[in-house]
C-alpha cells in the first residue's frame, strides 16, 4: 500500500432534489420550460397525494360516525329519507334504504362517494397547488395570496354545497311526486348519490364565479366601468346558467340563481372600491416628483415643438456664393393662381 497522501476530495453537493432546486430557481420566478415543467409535475404529485389521502378518509367515513357527526351515507341520504312514506318504496317497513342491483355496485358507490369526498376535503392542498403554479412570478408578499385565495375558494365551494344539501329535498318532492298517483319510486343507490353529489358540485363550482371576478379585478383585467352597463345582462345570464346545470325543479334554479346574483352584487362592491383605491394610487405615484407614472386614461400632454425656421432664397448655399436675388421669386407658386386658371 502507497503511503502517498491522497488528495483531498471535493465537498459533496446536497444530493436532495428539492433542496438543489430550491437553491437554483431564481428569485424573480422567472423559470425554463424544463423547470416549469418539472414544477408542475411537483404540484400534481402533491395533488393527487392529498385527493388520494381525502379519498380514503371519504372511504372510511361512508359507513362510519366520527364522534357526534354522523355517517357520510346518512348524511347524503337523509333527503331521500324525508320523503313521505307513499312515495317511497319499502317505507311501510320504517327503514329507509336504497336499491342495489349487482354484486359490485354496493362497493363502487361507496368509492365514488369516498373520492368525491376525498376532492372537496383535500380541495385547499389542490387548489393552493394550482394558483400556486399559475403565479410564479408574484411577489414574495403577493405570493401569501395563494393561501388566501384557495382557503377563501374551499369556504365558498362549502357555502354552495351546503345551499345545495338545504334545497336537495325540495327538489326531490317536487320530482318525484309529479306522478306519485299512478307510480312509487324505487331509486337505485348509485342513481340517487349521483344525482346529490353531482347537484353538490354544481352548486360548489358555480360559488366560485364571485371570487373568480374578484380576482380578475385585482389583477387589473376587469374594471367596475365596463361591466356597470351589463348588470342587467349578467343576472339574466346567471339564471340562465342555474336553468342549464340544475335538474328539472323551480327549487334549485330559483336558489342558485338568486345566491349567484347576490354574490356577483357583493363582488361588484369590492371591484368598485378596488378601483377607486388603484387610481388613487396611480394619482399619488403619478403626483411625486420625478415620476413617470401617470393614471390610467390619463393622456401625455403635448410637448412643445420647436418651429424650424424657412431658408430664404437669398442665402446660398455654403461654398457655392450667393444665391440668385430673383431665385425666390422664380420658383415661388401662387397655388391660388394656378388653380384660379382656366384651362
Amino acid at each position: 500500500m502507497s503511503n502517498t497522501p491522497q488528495a483531498a476530495r471535493p465537498a459533496r453537493r446536497p444530493r436532495h432534489r428539492a433542496f438543489r432546486r430550491a437553491n437554483q430557481r431564481p428569485t424573480d420566478g422567472a423559470m425554463s420550460i424544463v423547470e416549469h415543467i418539472q414544477e408542475l409535475r411537483r404540484r400534481l404529485i402533491i395533488a393527487v397525494i392529498a385527493i388520494l389521502i381525502g379519498t380514503i378518509l371519504g372511504y372510511l367515513w361512508y359507513g362510519t360516525n366520527v364522534g357526534p357527526l354522523r355517517s357520510l351515507g346518512e348524511i347524503l341520504r337523509e333527503p331521500y329519507c324525508k320523503l313521505p312514506s307513499e312515495v317511497r318504496f319499502g317505507a311501510a317497513t320504517g327503514e329507509c334504504r336504497l336499491l342495489a342491483t349487482g354484486p359490485f355496485e354496493m362497493f363502487l358507490l361507496r368509492l365514488k362517494v369516498g373520492f368525491i369526498a376525498g376532492i372537496v376535503l383535500s380541495a385547499p392542498v389542490w387548489i393552493g397547488q394550482i394558483w400556486g403554479f399559475i403565479t410564479p412570478g408574484l411577489k414574495k408578499n403577493e405570493r401569501r395570496w395563494a393561501v388566501s385565495v384557495s382557503l377563501v375558494a374551499t369556504l365558498f365551494f362549502f357555502f354552495g354545497a351546503a345551499l345545495a344539501y338545504l334545497v336537495l329535498h325540495h327538489g326531490l318532492h317536487f320530482l318525484l311526486t309529479v306522478g306519485d298517483e299512478a307510480q312509487i319510486t324505487a331509486l337505485k343507490g348509485s342513481e340517487y348519490f349521483s344525482f346529490v353529489l353531482i347537484l353538490l358540485l354544481v352548486f360548489g363550482v358555480s360559488f366560485e364565479l364571485p371570487l373568480f371576478t374578484v380576482l380578475l379585478s385585482f389583477a387589473g383585467l376587469l374594471r367596475y366601468d365596463s361591466i356597470k352597463t351589463k348588470r342587467r345582462y349578467i343576472i339574466v345570464g346567471l339564471f340562465a346558467f342555474a336553468a342549464f346545470v340544475t335538474p328539472a325543479d323551480p327549487f334549485s334554479m330559483l336558489a342558485l340563481g338568486c345566491a349567484l346574483t347576490l354574490m356577483m352584487e357583493i363582488a361588484y362592491v369590492i371591484i368598485r372600491f378596488n378601483d377607486k383605491r388603484r387610481d388613487k394610487r396611480q394619482a399619488r405615484e403619478a403626483d411625486a416628483p420625478g415620476s413617470d407614472i401617470r393614471p390610467s386614461g390619463a393622456v401625455a400632454p403635448a410637448e412643445a415643438v420647436e418651429r424650424a425656421e424657412p431658408i430664404k432664397a437669398s442665402q446660398g448655399i455654403a461654398g457655392q456664393g450667393p444665391a440668385d436675388p430673383g431665385m425666390g421669386r422664380r420658383n415661388s407658386f401662387n397655388y391660388a393662381e394656378i388653380f384660379d386658371e382656366d384651362i
